[in-house]
């Protein structure tokens, strides 16, 4: 019989080889309920609720500001709610706002909050937030409990400033289904917290013009796009103001299929490539087993990253006052993928156009090879993937003349080996990317570089164990 030590020492191993196959989890379908009934079922009904959480960075207000001062934007019981219309609400700027500015104070920074209980069995449920059309948050709702659980997600949405100053619609969309068997009730309080500087900040970072690249209401869905494969293409067609010096697209992703191979956004602006996003992988709380992720998901389950990509350079293919084509595919996507985008435009307010040209573009298409060879249920798939794509432009405002460039280098390698019949499957993958002038997660400008390596080994013939 082995020691209390080899066990625990074993138990461990298998943990953290638990823990090696989560990265490919994500790819499954967040709709997908993983946990036995007879789990559930034990479960004791007189427990108190969890809460559940995920790891992430603080959001603090800045040494000086004044607040919060919260408004309630939104409360809802989301029950049957899978195909009808999203929840709305008027959105009227909030009073402080106005008073801080009249007072010649501004913004600091401006706090999301989606604060939610549930009891009962449910899936777990992707949902969105938009305000005015422009989505705000992005996330996955966490699976519930019989005893209940309660969790809440914070967003920083300073950024959005602009929208925030001017009345519109706020829309939750949360897809949930209620029967006999999966009871679970959403129960959900959506906040908005403003801190305030007492003076005008030296500069203003934030866009002064926020347009939604979404689908409109009336819908029986939420505002994003549906890509169902790898030739479905969505877009919207707008036309920007003439005197714009600065424009950023912020890319919202999420997929729901059973992706496992190379997933790739690439947005268009009429038919030029004007960036690419290769999204985080991203497992949500129902992904492998629902008993991973409690009380602690997985990162980005609640609070999905978005992805910057700098479009100043085309600005002078922009600014000629026609509509033009914004638009998202994905490569070798499997049914669905789940994006939008909002555009951030800083306007210059001493003139009424700008004056723009594009200088360079270079973005040739995907390389992809994929490369097998089997023996039987014995072999293996070798696939190598890169991307490249670069941009710069000139654009002469009452600022000055800027020079901006945006380039993005992404190179992709995985090996998939099967072996003992097809019962053993062992997997190395590595993303390699570079971007300038693109940054994940809601930051602007600057630039990212980083290399992601997985390796997993998966025993088919164990159970995946």
């Amino acid at each position: 019989m082995a020691s209390p030590t080899t066990a625990a020492a074993a138990l461990s191993r298998l943990l953290l080889l638990a823990l090696l196959f989560l990265p490919f989890a994500a790819a499954g379908a967040p709709h997908r309920h993983r946990l036995p009934s007879r789990h559930l079922a034990s479960l004791n009904a007189s427990a108190p609720p969890t809460t559940f959480f995920e790891v992430d960075r603080p959001i603090r207000p800045l040494l000086g500001s004044v607040g919060p001062c919260s408004t309630l934007l939104l409360s809802h019981s989301f029950g049957a709610t899978y195909g009808r219309p999203p929840v709305t609400a008027a959105y009227a700027p909030p009073e402080c706002l106005a008073a801080a500015r009249a007072r010649g104070g501004s913004l600091a920074l401006a706090v999301l909050e989606w604060s939610a209980d549930c009891r009962g069995r449910q899936f777990d449920r992707i949902f969105g937030v938009w305000l005015s059309g422009a989505e705000l948050l992005r996330s996955c709702t966490a699976e519930p409990r019989a005893t209940g659980i309660v969790w809440s997600v914070s967003r920083d949405v300073t950024r959005y400033a602009a929208l925030l100053a001017d009345p519109g619609e706020v829309a939750v969309y949360l897809g949930n289904l209620v029967d006999q068997t999966y009871t679970g009730v959403y129960h959900v309080n959506l906040t908005l917290h403003l801190y305030f500087h007492p003076a005008p900040p030296p500069l203003t970072q934030q866009a002064d013009l926020i347009v939604p690249i979404s689908r409109s209401l009336p819908l029986n869905d939420g505002q994003w796009f549906a890509i169902q494969n790898s030739t479905d293409v969505q877009s919207k067609s707008l036309a920007i103001p003439s005197n714009t010096y600065r424009a950023v697209l912020e890319v919202f992703v999420s997929f729901h299929g059973s992706d496992e191979s190379l997933r790739e956004v690439v947005v268009k602006v009429d038919e030029d490539v004007v960036g690419s996003v290769w999204p985080f992988t991203v497992i949500y709380t129902g992904g492998i087993n629902p008993l991973l992720w409690r009380p602690i998901t997985g990162i980005g389950s609640f609070n999905l990253p978005t992805y910057d990509i700098d479009i100043t350079p085309f600005l002078g293919k922009l600014l000629d006052g026609k509509e033009h084509k914004f638009g998202f595919g994905v490569t070798n996507a499997l049914d669905v993928w789940y994006v939008d985008a909002n555009l951030h435009l800083w306007l210059d307010h001493k003139s009424k156009k700008t004056v723009a040209s594009l200088v360079s573009y270079d973005a040739p298409p995907l390389v992809l090879d994929v490369k097998s060879g089997f023996s039987g249920l014995d072999g293996k798939f070798v696939t190598h993937a890169s991307r490249h794509v670069s941009a710069t432009g000139r654009v002469k405002s009452s600022h000055g003349e800027v020079t901006t460039t945006f380039n993005q280098r992404f190179s992709y390698a995985n090996s998939n080996v099967y072996t003992t019949n097809g019962t053993v499957q062992v997997v190395n993958q590595t993303i390699d990317h570079f971007c300038q002038g693109c940054v994940c997660c809601s930051s602007l400008g600057g630039s990212s570089q980083g290399v992601s390596a997985i390796y997993l080994y998966w025993n088919l013939g164990s159970g995946g164990r």
